[in-house]
């Protein structure tokens, strides 16, 4: 015993240079959103088969709880259609084919995630090959996740919505009044709604969802619920925090959504020099 505590004191130059070395790469990594992303993307090629097993491992002991959730989600759908008067297994109704062909959507499961972070993100087990391309939007059904960012054949990485670099267009669903959801960085529950008029009617409990605005999301996904409306700093807008309704620490399966004439509209908005901020 005495013979290796000698050997670890004559390596302590190299062992504490190592361990700054860690640590250094570690606090780039957590506090600057472009090399972060830039080491999940090169990192998921290595990465991805052992966050794959870990997960299969993990999601082996939660299938009951996985299982119920389904069968909920079904039920409501089920519900929904009733409601409508849609009836089960008769002939499929045909879609507006605007609606039909702008929106294309996929399956994934999430790998990893982080929420302990000022930019956070999530990797899938779907990559390039799967058809996913980055700012495809994510969304599971208890509403919106995150935004894909890169992607590699097998795997790719999304920015979390808990993440101070991503805004979202957002409106409270009432009065259809827009706004702008960003994530502060202090709660992974709470969000902020930004750029509300401060004559806009925001109650408590009034449910926040997309715009269809962007490219990204269809309108009409969840974000979350109104929890506060103060006066804000700025008199010309309202404070307004908002409950997010995905649970973020327990996302396991998720929606792809590829909006089909993003590239029409991107254009457009450069030939018209204007600046897509979502």
């Amino acid at each position: 015993m005495l013979r290796i505590l000698q050997f670890l004191y004559s390596l302590r130059s190299f062992l504490l240079f190592v361990l700054l070395e860690v640590l250094a790469i570690g606090l780039i990594v957590s506090n600057n959103s472009p090399q972060g992303a830039a080491f999940y993307n090169s990192s998921n090629a290595l990465t991805g088969s052992v966050l794959k097993t870990r997960s299969d491992v993990m999601d082996f002991f939660s299938l009951a709880e996985a299982n119920e959730a389904l069968l909920s989600e079904n039920a409501g759908l089920l519900e929904h259609l009733k409601e409508r008067g849609y009836i089960p297994d008769s002939i499929a109704l045909a879609l507006d084919s605007a609606l039909e062909v702008q929106y294309n959507f996929k399956g994934a499961r999430i790998i990893s995630n982080s929420l302990r972070f000022a930019q956070n993100h999530l990797t899938l087990n779907k990559g390039s090959k799967d058809g996913v391309k980055p700012g495809m939007g994510i969304f599971n059904e208890q509403g919106v996740i995150g935004r894909v960012k890169s992607v590699s054949e097998n795997f790719s990485v999304g920015i979390s919505l808990l993440n101070t670099g991503m805004t979202l267009s957002s409106k409270i669903k009432t009065n259809n009044s827009f706004g702008t959801t960003n994530w502060d960085g202090l709660d992974s529950k709470h969000a902020k709604l930004l750029y509300v008029p401060s004559h806009v009617i925001a109650n408590v409990g009034d449910t926040i969802v997309t715009t269809g605005f962007s490219n990204v999301f269809p309108e009409g996904i969840e974000i979350g619920i109104i929890s506060s409306v103060e006066k804000g700093e700025n008199p010309n807008f309202l404070d307004i925090v908002i409950s997010l309704s995905t649970d973020f620490s327990s996302a396991h399966y998720v929606y792809l959504v590829e909006n089909t004439q993003a590239n029409e509209l991107d254009s457009l908005y450069k030939t018209s020099q204007i600046e897509n901020e979502f």
